[in-house]
């Protein structure tokens, strides 16, 4: 069997054994002790796909179960997977994989007006009772901030708002625009917590519904609004602007026009905060199948493309932190919970297998690709001015103290 032969010279922690169309088993079997994953691949096709065309056809053939699980489940088999991931990366096919996505990257990532909307639709747009079944209670959909490993997700996504707000250096009465506001919960945060008038902009109509339903309900409406708009129709001058989990959806043949209008909407004195998923390495693209079912149009940038389109705006980069593995533990917990209300899924929200089986290749890929590979999280403080946050870090600490916070935060 040809996968066979070419997994058993890629294979060095663990054992996989794969049950080929006509029922024979190959075992490959790692240099060194790993975990161990037997899977079914139901058709001579499939095989060849998986071989020819990797990075498709192995979510492609999960979702429509012509590779099964035998002995582990989908996250056994892409965390195996990923603890060999050097050596998959280094084959011929995934190599000029690599190298077509680099090629191609700034046509995939065309998001004009108008197709930007389409794209964040196809994810965002789904069935709202969804994301109940697997994100926290305030629907923060983006990586939680982990103090220590044993805090739970609702806990660690309210200390990642309470870092993003230390990072801001938010006064009362500050006109803020939130770029990618989504169900509204980081809006909401610095509205109710810091005093903060707050715009959010989104292009999904069913986040912008309930962002302005949860502003009502909340009695804030007066000092936070949703609006269903790019963000590069809006207008106006703000003295903080935050984004999280938005950037990764701009392309990066959009990256000097983004901080271009950044510039135009940020108060001389004023300070922004971007928090995005990128990636230890040079530029590069987005794995096929992701772009074709879970985000079209979406990239996660290399730092070094990011700064250049910064620096090309004029703009000043005041602190950056990586953030390596929490990203990967928030998904554990995302991935975990959706495990956990899968027959919900099917039966309340009214999603299929297939959707089902879709969803936990998402989530078990993106995790392990967290975990193992070259994905994290940054976070860039951004400003007009040298002088417009102080000198030393200092601030940020003593901001997320305790003592600092408001009752309403230290007891949520």
């Amino acid at each position: 069997m040809l996968l066979a032969k070419v997994l058993t010279r890629l294979l060095d922690e663990g054992q996989l054994t794969i049950v080929d169309a006509a029922g024979r088993s190959h075992r490959i079997d790692g240099t060194r002790p790993g975990p161990a994953v037997t899977i079914r691949i139901h058709s001579w096709w499939t095989a060849i796909r998986l071989v020819i065309r990797p990075r498709l056809a192995f979510g492609e053939s999960y979702m429509n179960g012509k590779l099964t699980v035998d002995q582990g489940d989908i996250y056994g088999l892409l965390d195996l997977l990923g603890r060999n991931i050097a050596a998959i990366d280094s084959t011929p096919v995934v190599r000029l994989s690599f190298a077509l996505q680099r090629f191609l990257r700034f046509i995939e990532q065309y998001n004009p007006i108008g197709r930007a909307q389409r794209n964040v639709a196809h994810h965002y747009d789904l069935n709202d009772q969804l994301y109940d079944f697997f994100l926290d209670r305030d629907r923060q959909y983006s990586c939680a901030y982990f103090t220590a490993p044993e805090v739970t997700l609702e806990q660690a996504q309210l200390d990642k708002k309470r870092h993003i707000a230390a990072k801001l250096l938010l006064k009362p009465g500050d006109r803020v625009l939130d770029i990618g506001s989504g169900w509204g919960g980081m809006g909401l945060f610095l509205a109710e917590q810091f005093g903060a008038e707050v715009t959010g902009v989104t292009l999904s109509k069913e986040q912008h519904a309930v962002s302005s339903r949860r502003a009502l309900e909340g009695g804030v409406a007066d000092r936070v609004r949703f609006k269903l708009l790019d963000y590069r129709q809006e207008s106006g001058r703000y003295d903080r602007i935050v984004s999280v989990g938005m950037f990764e959806h701009v392309g990066a043949a959009h990256y000097v026009e983004y901080f271009n209008k950044v510039k135009d909407l940020l108060a001389d004195d004023g300070v922004m905060l971007l928090h995005s998923i990128g990636r230890m390495e040079p530029p590069g693209g987005t794995n096929t199948w992701l772009r074709k079912y879970i985000f079209p149009g979406g990239y996660s940038p290399a730092m070094s493309e990011v700064l250049s389109a910064i620096e090309t705006a004029g703009l000043w980069v005041t602190d950056i932190e990586v953030l390596r593995l929490h990203y990967a533990e928030t998904i554990r917990h995302w991935r975990q919970r959706f495990q956990a209300n899968r027959e919900k899924v099917k039966q309340t929200v009214g999603y299929d297998e297939r959707f089902c089986r879709m969803w936990e290749f998402y989530l078990a890929g993106c995790e392990v690709s967290f975990r193992y590979m070259n994905q994290m999280v940054f976070q860039m403080q951004i400003t007009k001015r040298q002088d417009a946050v102080p000198l030393t870090r200092e601030y940020m600490v003593e901001k997320e103290r305790p003592e600092n916070l408001s009752n309403s935060i230290a007891a949520e």
